[in-house]
């Protein structure tokens, strides 16, 4: 009994082993460090960061733009709330939005790549003749008048990132996929005579997480960035959402009183987006995949 489970407890290690491994591979690299650091530093600050806040996000606790103080540790905003609060509150309205926006662009731009670098022929040329377009259209620009036609939203800010991201995806997928049709297990698959579906999800797809892991970094910071520049234009969300992008508008004009109501949430967005792109750069590096915004050519 007891050497089956020592038996069962050391096959669990040792596939445990490999991930643990890749993980220590990581750290030795510093700026891989630095950024495992700095993005765990703010994905707890996101999930716990509300539980400790000294206040509800939307009470006026002191005077305007009163100064950091003990009761008050950064001070109070342009209208008397607590700025610790609002920050503590503000970071996941960022992350979530850009996350849903940078997982839509992939359902589309993945989507679109695929079929495009397995089916090739006039379809390939359709689709990204499609792409071009949008490729050729300003994206902040395709956002503001979609937000002008339907109404300023958090919707419209992930639809609209999910949509302007999605070119440049379907670019990095059909070259991948192009690089597999070719190969003798995908070959071996259409003579079975399996679904084009099947094949893409079976075959192609599996085949490619690597280099959709890697070109992820750079997309969420991207997503991250913009749904950060939309709130603060007030596209996205308004006052009084506690939002770090809300705040940086909200407290400009009392930057010369109390500074951390710009420079804290400020600060934070920098963290995120700089701690992202470190990570994602490393693993990259790690598996010799180039991170260029545009690796392939239609």
């Amino acid at each position: 009994m007891s050497a089956s489970v020592s038996g069962r407890a050391s096959g669990l290690l040792s596939r445990a082993r490999p991930p643990l491994r890749a993980v220590r591979r990581e750290l030795r690299s510093g700026e891989a460090a630095v950024g495992w650091i700095g993005l765990t530093a703010i994905v707890l600050l996101v999930i716990v960061g509300p539980a400790f806040a000294p206040a509800a996000p939307s009470d006026i606790v002191a005077l305007p733009y009163a100064t950091p103080g003990a009761g008050h540790l950064l001070g109070t905003d342009f209208i008397g709330r607590d700025v610790l609060s609002r920050v503590l509150n503000g970071g996941r309205s960022v992350v979530l939005l850009a996350l849903a926006a940078t997982v839509l662009a992939y359902l589309l731009g993945g989507t679109i790549g695929l079929v495009a670098g397995f089916v090739r022929g006039r379809t390939d040329g359709v689709l990204m003749r499609a792409v071009d377009v949008f490729l050729a259209f300003p994206h902040m620009l395709f956002i503001l008048l979609l937000a002008t036609g339907v109404g300023a939203s958090w919707w419209v800010v992930v639809v609209g990132i999910g949509i302007i991201q999605s070119p440049q995806i379907s670019r990095v997928f059909r070259a991948a996929t192009l690089q597999l049709t070719g190969r003798g297990f995908v070959e071996a698959a259409v003579a079975r005579g399996e679904a084009t579906a099947r094949i893409l999800r079976r075959e192609i797809l599996p085949n490619i997480v690597t280099t959709f892991v890697a070109d992820a970094g750079p997309r969420f910071t991207f997503s991250i960035l913009t749904v950060a520049a939309l709130n603060f234009l007030g596209v996205g969300l308004r006052p009084p959402a506690p939002d770090w992008a809300v705040m940086i508008s909200e407290n400009r004009p009392g930057l010369q009183v109390n500074v951390w109501g710009v420079i804290a949430p400020a600060l934070l967005i920098a963290i995120l987006a700089v701690s992202i792109n470190l990570v994602g750069d490393a693993y990259a590096r790690r598996r010799g995949i180039s991170t260029d915004v545009d690796p392939a050519q239609p």
